[in-house]
């Protein structure tokens, strides 16, 4: 099949047997973004088509599908052990004038300083499939700090068992410069890792599932994202999501980034795969 660009990554460690799906969203993110100039990333939509292996190798094949003035197009996609596992379209604008409109951030939201961390929460409680390391995951591996509102879903669910959660994230440590990428790419692809880690809560919660359910089997099924604005990834960012639907073995879940001070930043939409061998749901 015909590419222009080729990358590699590695899949990060974590705890389960497949890779964790952001890795692959970012990579593929940072791949387009480094065929690009002149113009800003807007939107991805993507697949996960195989469970990728972690701490292996990804090839990511670029495809230049468009360059026009206003707008690029490209395709991604990877490969690990010569079989693809991950498909993505992104698309590029220069932007230009028009009309402004965001979505309100809601309202009525505990401050993150207020909430314990995941840390905090799971300090001194164990519970159903939660072992040491997923424990230690939750808390300190995921490169960003996660407060819940109204509580997390790690070991059952906290507070109302409703279609909507919110969840304050901020990184653990500034964000690194990274070669051939400015801030605003950069900040891009650090909201493309951290999008995937809890946007299937909501389909959870509603369905009274937590993580750590015995018999409970979930992967990313497909994935899209749209970028609005741009604000330094250095700070607490709200994280508002909300199932829109569940059936069939899958929920399809929405999430938007909003800034401290309302600015809507981006938002997501993703489908996942949601089972349970074992009448988990309550």
């Amino acid at each position: 099949m015909h590419f222009d660009r080729a990358f590699t990554a590695v899949t990060q460690p974590c705890p389960w047997p497949k890779a964790y799906g952001g890795d692959l969203v970012a990579q593929a993110v940072v791949a387009a973004m480094r065929t690009v100039e002149g113009k800003h990333l807007h939107s991805t939509h993507s697949y996960f088509m195989r469970p990728a292996e972690i701490g292996a190798e990804v090839r990511y094949e670029v495809e230049l599908l468009r360059d026009g003035r206003g707008y690029s197009t490209r395709q991604v996609r990877g490969y690990q052990g010569g079989k693809p596992i991950f498909v993505c379209m992104a698309n590029f604008a220069a932007g230009g004038p028009g009309g402004e409109l965001q979505s309100d951030m809601p309202v009525n939201i505990a401050d993150p300083e207020s909430l314990p961390s995941s840390a905090d929460y799971l300090a001194g409680r164990s519970g159903g499939t939660m072992t040491d390391t997923s424990q230690d995951y939750w808390a300190h591996g995921r490169s960003f700090d996660m407060r819940h509102v109204p509580g997390p879903v790690y070991l059952t669910v906290e507070g109302e068992q409703v279609p909507h959660q919110a969840v304050w994230v901020r990184p653990f440590d500034s964000l690194r410069d990274v070669p051939g990428l400015d801030d605003w790419q950069r900040d891009t692809a650090a909201l493309s890792y951290v999008c995937d880690y809890t946007i299937l809560e909501p389909t959870l919660r509603a369905l009274g599932l937590a993580w750590a359910d015995e018999g409970l089997v979930t992967a990313s099924l497909d994935h899209s994202m749209w970028f609005h604005r741009s604000a330094p990834i250095d700070g607490w960012l709200l994280y508002a999501q909300e199932a829109v639907s569940a059936g069939d073995g899958r929920g399809l879940n929405l999430g938007r980034f909003f800034t401290t001070d309302g600015t809507h930043l981006a938002t997501v939409v993703q489908e996942g795969m949601i089972r349970t061998t074992s009448g988990a749901a309550r």
